[in-house]
């Protein structure tokens, strides 16, 4: 696109941030170093007991665009719920001006591009919905695509949504499985999402590395709440058991899928978009197996 022709879209960051003393100083001068810069960085400092929120009060006088909250929570870490909280809790102060919302997580480090890039992507197709680059983890020494990153699911840590789409899904649900319903339902509203393979972002931190063991049950019961049914409740589980080589994983995942059942656990979707689902997901394991 010529770039007399742009007209720049408005990037607001939240960034949920608990104990990242270690990791979030590159992520912010990495985000501070972008060809193309946000308007607003927004660190939410939820419940460190180490340095970070120093770290990032240094980084907020030295660039404006980058600002504090502190927020009290649990001190367990725990995937879903938690870090959603602590998103809206930098969400609901911020002004309404802004185009392309980003979750973004404290311990990754983005190429000086990749703003720019999601600019250009999100201007050049109106109907794109969610987009972000593939995550990359340190292996050996060596930086290799993290096995949780394809091009079909854009990971949690990097999400950017247009405000329409966010509004549409309804923004995020605070529940494990956040980062798959919005997609889900962003495509159930006819909106595109889009994964960058060449867009390769460093993630410091593992997924799940301080997650404790009988949390993944969790996923199963999210499996659940999504209105999956058990038959891809139990495709989806074997996925995940998979990608993760921990066959033990799948026992967890269907013992919280039939724990949420029994419980009556609230449901994240309507009725109406459970079917839509259950058709979409059928569809692309259609695909996969025939082609």
């Amino acid at each position: 696109m010529p770039k007399e022709d742009r007209v720049d879209l408005r990037f607001y960051i939240v960034i949920p941030a608990h104990n990242e003393e270690n990791f979030i100083e590159h992520t912010l001068q990495s985000l501070a170093n972008q060809t193309f810069l946000p308007q607003k960085i927004r660190v939410v400092n939820d419940h460190s007991t180490d340095n970070t929120a120093a770290i990032v009060e240094r980084f907020a006088r030295k660039y404006p665009f980058i600002d504090l909250i502190n927020n009290t929570s649990s001190q367990k870490h725990l995937p879903g719920s938690k870090v959603v909280q602590a998103f809206y809790k930098g969400y609901e102060n911020l002004d309404d001006n802004w185009d392309i919302l980003c979750k973004f997580d404290a311990d990754l480090i983005f190429p000086p591009n990749y703003l720019d890039e999601l600019n250009l992507a999100f201007q050049k197709d109106a109907k794109l919905g969610i987009a972000g680059g593939f995550c990359q983890i340190k292996v050996d020494g060596e930086w290799k695509l993290e096995n949780l990153t394809d091009k079909e699911h854009l990971r949690g840590a990097l999400k950017a949504y247009r405000k329409k789409c966010f509004e549409d899904i309804g923004r995020l649900k605070t529940a494990m499985g956040w980062d798959t319903v919005d997609e889900l339902l962003a495509a159930c509203y006819g909106w595109k999402i889009q994964t960058f393979e060449h867009l390769k972002v460093k993630h410091l931190r593992p997924t799940g590395q301080t997650y404790q063991t009988p949390v993944s049950s969790k996923q199963g019961a999210a499996f659940y709440r999504m209105r999956y049914g058990l038959v891809i409740g139990l495709i989806a589980s074997a996925k995940s058991a998979w990608r993760k080589k921990s066959w033990r994983l799948f026992i967890r995942n269907i013992k919280g899928f039939f724990k949420a059942k029994q419980s009556g656990a609230d449901f994240l979707v309507t009725p109406e978009e459970g079917r839509w689902i259950r058709r979409y997901r059928w569809k692309k394991i259609k695909q996969k197996i025939f082609g």
